[in-house]
């Protein structure tokens, strides 16, 4: 897997750098000279691991217990405003907070602490009813005035703010009534609502304690409460006896261990001293695949929106990355196909984008070159006689998978005729590194995202050249990308939307800022008494997604 650090997403990413914030060119115009293909990757909806557990039950739950998870990593903390949220701070969040909303079997956002979110014909007016009579952990009610609270600490936020910058007010129009008026129409708002990846303001947390800019000790209203937290070795959460769903959680308590080194990992879930665990790790993927004795899922068949990927991320503001056609001869140099079964051993996948192959902004011919080692020279030469650098420094994590990645890489664009050197930058360095733009090249990973729209932040052009940092930290400046980002925010007409989108594949294939070369999988795997760990429902009493990004819901997880 790429490091770790690499696939936070915009909250993830904004950790707190020099003046307060912490967190992706010019035109191609040189596509001739590479052959285009599609991606091979490929994911549907639905399916199973077949008769092996595989985290959804349908028996009777039994009460009580404790479940131990061992997480890949550790956070920063539990502030929704503060915090560096990932998978892990999503499993964090969902333990203690509850989001507004959450996707539905069918990927389709659904009410969960909010009764009703209703927007107005363009979508310049989202109206949410807060479900009455819920409190938070410490008896104060979880009301309108309490919503309204957390949007603004948000807005406030140099962390979370950039997200909320179509909102212009939000207002309790009534007890339990937030009104949100927007600048601009904004379709996909509902999405964020959900507190994935890339939407961490959609946690309700306590507004006296939100406003202590506290990173522990948290006070949501969510299905567990807080009990304690010793950073890089545990988080314990215990039953909140009085949760607003009757009848959840089963678990008397949950605990997290990170555990950052995936053969420990592994070995923690074989010998029982943890009773699940979530990885992108190939080799572990490989093993939970082989050990049927395991309860197993992975999103290569289910999956919401479109998964993280593996990448280059090349910046786009300076040498040698301001030159198209050196840009052009890198994608021409990497073998995404050799590189799923070299480095991860066929266990990821393909892939030219950042859509998959059955995503309707998927397409077979987006103009992302195809892997031409003959090409990719040729290219390095002309630039080389036209006095441009082929020396580039590729910054990668000093971990043995990260510096794998980053000697193979190194090795293959050094085929090509580039000078290549790597640069260890630890991963609490890694995201300062990039948004700050000290970098030439670094292993990613990212964009992973349920709708295409929380990705925005990323790709819009309006972040590219900020000061002090940049947010799209690839620092792509081109003007048309704005113009489909907005189409596809603002239109409530799906095929104009599926337009935009696909607009979007195509630039970043002409743009190239990002060299890709793997479709990212996630898996979870289990001890068999743990049940039911991928199979939540929303409080209407329907089905819900299950894991996404290696993130599930611990409210209906139970032991046998």
């Amino acid at each position: 897997m790429t490091d770790r650090i690499d696939r936070r997403s915009f909250l993830a990413k904004s950790a707190v750098a020099g003046a307060g914030l912490a967190v992706a060119g010019a035109s191609g115009g040189l596509l001739s000279a590479c052959s285009s293909s599609g991606s091979s990757s490929s994911t549907t909806a639905g399916g199973s691991t077949g008769s092996r557990p595989d985290g959804i039950s349908n028996a009777t739950p039994k009460p009580g217990g404790t479940v131990v998870f061992g997480v890949d990593a550790e956070e920063k903390g539990f502030s929704p405003t503060l915090g560096t949220f990932d998978e892990v701070g999503i499993m964090y969040a969902r333990t203690v907070f509850d989001t507004l909303m959450m996707l539905d079997a069918d990927g389709v956002p659904q009410p969960n602490l909010a009764e009703t979110v209703t927007p107005n014909s363009d979508a310049t007016v989202w109206t949410i009813a807060i479900r009455p009579n819920v409190t938070f952990h410490n008896g104060a009610p979880c009301d309108a005035a309490a919503v309204v609270a957390n949007f603004e600490a948000h807005i406030a936020s140099l962390l979370t703010g950039p997200a909320l910058t179509p909102v212009q007010s939000v207002v309790a129009t009534s007890a339990q009534v937030v009104t949100i008026t927007m600048k601009t129409p904004w379709v996909p708002f509902n999405y964020y609502l959900c507190g994935g990846i890339g939407s961490q303001f959609a946690f309700i947390a306590e507004p006296n304690w939100l406003n202590t800019k506290s990173q522990t000790n948290p006070i949501g209203t969510g299905p567990f409460v807080f009990q304690e937290w010793v950073q890089n070795s545990h988080f314990t959460a215990t039953r909140n006896s009085k949760y607003w769903r009757k009848g959840l959680p089963y678990l008397d308590s949950i605990t997290y261990k990170p555990i950052p080194d995936p053969d420990q990992l592994f070995a923690s879930l074989s010998s029982g001293s943890v009773d699940m665990i979530h990885t992108t790790n190939a080799s572990t993927i490989q093993q939970m695949r082989s050990n049927t004795s395991l309860a197993y899922t992975d999103d290569t068949k289910t999956l919401a929106g479109e998964p993280d990927m593996g990448l280059m991320m090349l910046n786009l503001s300076k040498a040698p990355f301001n030159n198209a056609k050196l840009r052009q001869a890198m994608a021409c140099a990497i073998s995404s196909a050799q590189y799923v079964k070299v480095i991860d051993g066929g266990v990821t996948q393909t892939t030219t984008g950042a859509f998959t192959s059955t995503s309707p902004y998927y397409l077979a011919d987006n103009g992302y070159p195809a892997f031409n080692l003959s090409k990719a020279k040729q290219l390095i030469s002309e630039v080389k006689a036209a006095g441009g650098s082929t020396t580039m420094t590729l910054g990668h994590t000093p971990d043995p998978k990260g510096a794998q990645i980053g000697q193979y890489l190194q090795q293959q664009l050094q085929q090509a005729g580039m000078t290549v050197t790597l640069n260890p930058i630890l991963q609490d360095s890694i995201i300062n590194v990039a948004l700050q733009g000290d970098f030439e090249a670094l292993t990613w990973r990212q964009f992973g995202a349920v709708n295409p729209d929380l990705n925005y932040i990323f790709w819009t052009p309006t972040n590219a050249n900020t000061p002090l940092f940049a947010i799209n930290m690839a620092r792509n400046a081109d003007p048309a990308m704005q113009t489909a980002l907005l189409q596809g925010r603002q239109s409530t007409d799906k095929s104009t939307q599926v337009a935009a989108y696909q607009q979007v594949n195509k630039l970043l294939s002409k743009d190239i800022p990002y060299v890709w070369y793997s479709r990212i999988v996630w898996a979870v795997g289990a001890q068999p008494k743990v049940q039911n760990f991928n199979n939540p429902q929303t409080p209407a009493g329907n089905k819900a997604f299950g894991m996404i990004g290696g993130a599930v819901w611990p409210q209906q997880i139970w032991v046998s």
